[in-house]
């Protein structure tokens, strides 16, 4: 078993004949959250699905050390990895209970609804409520359990804390932490600087399509000029 759960390299992706990454290089290890910063258009969120084959891609992603470009998407997503992404994707005129029902089991040990419903109180709560009468937290709160009852160990996780209220913002900070304590892996892409940097293990900086820089949170520090040049934070 390699200590690294994902490992990508030269890795391109295009949207019909736009190529939008253009050689990304990086590594996630099992149990770290690593956290793809950079400004809107920068390519985060077509990484997360260029790794899930949702998007045109060449060069190489490994999962577990098994190469994944050439599979379908559905074939990757058993080998045990879960997106989130950023529009949420719930079915509005479910329950959520029956939200929660529905994913199929892609790996062992999802967790039961008495799990989720411990984690996302929230949710137990509201099991009985239609989707669209569910707040935007409560919604997102949804969308990552979901995943979770997959059976998922990687998790993608596709700006969660944007346009919610700050209580529930810590509320899913708290989340990602007894995760991490889980041993799930994370890659999030995030644009609240503020809410990522206590949270991540790891970070990288992309810009136009291409990593252009990667350091440790301890490092966070001594990389201040980069993220105000790449960030403006």
């Amino acid at each position: 078993m390699t200590d690294d759960v994902l490992r990508v390299s030269e890795l391109h992706a295009y949207y019909g004949e736009s190529h939008v990454l253009h050689g990304v290089d990086c590594y996630v290890n099992r149990g770290e959250v690593v956290t793809l910063l950079g400004r809107n258009g920068a390519g985060r969120t077509t990484t997360l699905k260029a790794l899930l084959g949702l998007v045109g891609r060449s060069g190489s992603v490994q999962l577990g050390g098994r190469e994944t470009v050439g599979l379908p998407p559905h074939r990757i997503a058993r080998l045990g990895i879960g997106y989130c992404p950023e529009e949420r994707g719930i079915y509005s005129s479910l329950s959520t209970e029956e939200n929660l029902m529905l994913p199929p089991t892609v790996a062992e040990g999802g967790m039961s609804l008495e799990e989720l419903y411990a984690m996302f109180p929230n949710l137990s709560e509201r099991r009985s409520s239609r989707g669209t009468h569910l707040s935007g937290g409560e919604q997102q709160m949804l969308a990552l359990a979901r995943i979770l009852r997959t059976g998922a160990r990687l998790l993608l996780l596709d700006e969660i804390s944007e346009g919610l209220a700050p209580v529930i913002v810590r509320a899913l900070a708290h989340t990602i932490r007894r995760l991490r304590e889980r041993g799930y892996t994370i890659v999030m892409v995030e644009q609240n600087f503020r809410f990522a940097a206590p949270l991540a293990d790891r970070f990288y900086i992309m810009e136009r399509g291409r990593v252009v820089a990667g350091f440790a949170a301890s490092e966070l520090a001594a990389n201040t000029a980069l993220l105000q040049q790449f960030l403006g934070v």
